[in-house]
């Protein structure tokens, strides 16, 4: 889909560079998928009671380690 559409430079000079980008096609292309990758994701409430530990799971143990 063909859009003309008027950009503050200086986001797209900063976003350019943080993305790795080389076009703003492709800048644009990669913001969009993000968009909707972050907007696509359940909302943590809806997981409540659809998840299922094993009972060996020790989340303290877990956290020592990685410190």
């Amino acid at each position: 889909m063909r859009t003309n559409i008027v950009l503050d430079d200086n986001l797209v000079k900063k976003a350019l560079k943080i993305s790795g980008a080389n076009t703003k096609k492709d800048l644009i292309t990669i913001v969009l998928k993000e968009f909707i990758q972050n907007h696509s994701r359940l909302d943590i409430s809806d997981l409540k009671g659809k998840i299922s530990f094993r009972d060996d799971y020790d989340y303290k143990k877990l956290r020592k380690r990685n410190k």
